[in-house]
């Protein structure tokens, strides 16, 4: 980095200022935009995530118990990979919107640090592929979500689910034969409860899933789309 002193004209009034040229900074911005938006991101969830101190917190224990519904909304970036299964290429990018809506059907289990409960949840899901070329997906899945309780405001959760899509990436790429597709999913995330109203509480969450996408020998082709979903989004608790 470097500095140069520049004289401005006296009958501005500005006296000298300082006019910083920043080679590096340039380049960091242009080569490296992902460290750029992962530094503002991570600023963003400090700012969001500090609680309120005037304001009650928030127990899991209290909140996510038999009889409370959740409705929210996740969206994601799909990277695919070829470390599993026989497909041919990576170049399977998509962003996902995953629409909510959960019950919690048990009573927390009790189980030391791994004490929680258990929800089912609708999910439908729309994705729109733009590599390796312009396409879309749409469907549902049903998945069972198991939420660790002993944590505070504090959720770590796992998810597994299965369901159905259509999709017009087959029969144009070479691992599917069939538009009609299965949907297969699992991974962890976390939730932050936060304190909206005396009976809502709302929640940031941010996961990560190994999806996997297939027509289950239906068609000639059934090599399969594996990939890695990450999510991020907001729900709000609606207990009983």
């Amino acid at each position: 980095m470097s500095l140069r002193w520049v004289s401005c004209p006296p009958l501005r009034g500005c006296g000298k200022m300082m006019v910083t040229m920043s080679n590096r900074g340039v380049r960091l911005f242009s080569e490296r935009p992902s460290r750029v938006w992962a530094f503002v991101l991570m600023s963003w969830l400090v700012v969001c995530l500090s609680p309120a101190p005037s304001r009650a917190e928030p127990d899991a224990r209290d909140l996510i118990k038999k009889g409370t519904v959740e409705a929210g909304l996740q969206v994601g970036y799909s990277q695919a990979f070829t470390g599993l299964g026989n497909a041919d290429s990576s170049n399977r990018k998509a962003i996902y919107v995953l629409p909510q809506l959960g019950y919690v059907f048990t009573d927390e289990l009790q189980a030391s640090y791994f004490s929680g409960a258990f929800e089912i949840m609708v999910e439908p899901v729309g994705a729109h592929y733009f590599e390796p070329f312009s396409a879309s997906l749409f469907g549902g899945s049903l998945v069972l979500r198991y939420n660790l309780t002993s944590f505070g405001r504090w959720v770590p959760y796992w998810d597994a689910g299965a369901g159905m899509s259509w999709t017009d990436l087959a029969p144009r790429i070479p691992e599917q034969s069939t538009q009609f597709e299965f949907l297969l999913e699992t991974g962890p995330g976390v939730q932050y409860l936060w304190l909206e109203g005396e009976k809502t509480v709302g929640a940031f969450n941010m996961g990560v899933r190994l999806h996997h996408i297939s027509n289950s020998g239906l068609g000639d082709r059934n090599t399969g789309i594996n990939a890695i979903l990450g999510l991020i989004g907001i729900s709000l608790y609606f207990p009983d």
